[in-house]
């Protein structure tokens, strides 16, 4: 499998900036194009019988068959592993294939996994309605709890996975402490890093595995994709792709890969623009009267504020927030945006909105919501590039709708009585 560096004659290491336009190329190549072109083809051909049998037996290095490997999906998974500071990459079809991809490839029946109580639905899914199918024990637990760590450790236990900050509540889990209990405990740690990137956090930086993305997300920025990546050392990228991604499939098409590349060029412009609008945002929320609660790293009175400038190096884009009323009002809310659009995803260019309860952690029972503090009023936000002042209106307008509909009510019941 192809493994060509960059290398570049210089004698600091690369800022991130620097790396997320020039990490991973393959210099002298692709005929001498600037940007790394798109290799969409299915197979390639081999000199000779003696070739292709080589590159199959693993003695000699090159592309054998896209699922295996591809010069453009090549240099996606150099550039992560370059952003994430670890040794190599694969990139996945979806951001789900990263996750099943990353526990799937080192558990077995028997086994037993640690998860945050709190995480994206479909990983939820993944780990509490599919892998307990075949014989995987699972416990989910307050990571920020050691005592709850500590208390579901097993002889058996292989794996912790966990996200921070979490999806959709943006509580954030100290890194540090994960990595040194699994170390401490010979346990693989996984971290879904989707929501901050490798510019705003490196889980490598705290003794981290396995990283994984939704390259949907902030990576691509454009609302145009879906794919995952997953980062860790040599060998354990190895074994994912020679077992789960090989064998059931979920690797990444040329094209998507290629579209990722272009987005990876404006990742720290975009993260920038990204907080600096949250920001804004998050203290308008803040300071509402019908805002009950905001919940968003970037406020002093979240809990994840004391990790900023240790380990985030920004708040992120994403932002949730519960109106102070009904059920009923939220939605009100919800279908009254004009700017902010109705959707399940984040980091794109578009601001988004949506209500977790329902969609992206309909996966969850109520009661398993409620424990992992997903409230049916929680609102989450995806702070897209548009001007923020324009957002700030947008939000603005819909929430003097919701006042109109209460006035409406109290005008109402005072002229019946």
């Amino acid at each position: 499998m192809q493994t060509l560096r960059i290398t570049i004659n210089m004698k600091q290491a690369l800022k991130q900036d620097t790396l997320c336009i020039h990490a991973g190329k393959a210099k002298g190549q692709h005929q001498g194009a600037l940007t790394t072109p798109l290799y969409q083809t299915s197979t390639f051909v081999f000199d000779n019988a003696e070739q292709g049998a080589a590159r199959f037996a693993g003695e000699q290095e090159g592309y054998i068959y896209t699922r295996l490997g591809n010069p453009t999906t090549r240099e996606l998974e150099l550039k992560m592993a370059a952003l994430e500071k670890m040794e190599d990459a694969a990139a996945t079809a979806t951001g789900m294939a990263a996750v099943s991809g990353a526990v799937m490839s080192f558990l077995q029946a028997g086994d037993h996994v640690i998860v945050s109580k709190a995480i994206y639905g479909c990983s939820f899914a993944l780990f509490n309605h599919q892998l307990t199918k075949f014989g995987i024990e699972v416990s989910f637990v307050d990571m920020n709890n050691p005592d709850q760590l500590q208390q579901a450790l097993k002889t058996n236990t292989k794996l912790l996975f966990a996200e921070t900050p979490i999806n959709p509540n943006l509580v954030v889990l100290d890194l540090a402490m994960i990595a040194d209990f699994c170390q401490q405990n010979n346990i693989l740690s996984v971290i879904d890093n989707t929501f901050l990137s490798p510019v705003l956090q490196t889980p490598a930086d705290f003794g981290i595995d396995i990283i994984v993305h939704s390259a949907t997300k902030f990576l691509n920025g454009h609302g145009d994709v879906v794919a995952g990546i997953i980062v860790s050392n040599q060998e354990n990228i190895n074994t994912i792709k020679s077992t789960i991604l090989k064998d059931i499939g979920g690797t990444i098409s040329p094209h998507d890969a290629w579209l990722i590349l272009r987005g990876l060029k404006t990742l720290p412009i975009r993260m920038e623009r990204h907080c600096r609008s949250a920001q804004k945002i998050a203290e308008y929320l803040e300071a509402h009267s019908l805002v009950k609660n905001v919940f968003y790293p970037g406020l002093s009175k979240h809990q994840g504020f004391q990790y900023l400038g240790k380990q985030m190096r920004g708040a992120g884009g994403v932002i949730g927030f519960e109106i102070d009323g009904s059920l009923e009002e939220g939605k009100a809310f919800i279908n009254a945006m004009s700017l902010f659009s109705i959707a399940v995803s984040l980091g794109d260019a578009e601001s988004l909105i949506q209500h977790p309860a329902s969609m992206t952690h309909s996966p969850y029972t109520q009661e398993e919501r409620l424990s992992a503090g997903i409230s049916d009023a929680l609102i989450r936000v995806s702070i897209g590039l548009e001007d923020v002042q324009d957002l700030i209106d947008d939000l603005e307008q819909a929430f003097g709708q919701i006042e109109a509909r209460r006035s409406a009510t109290v005008t109402n019941i005072e002229n019946w009585g």
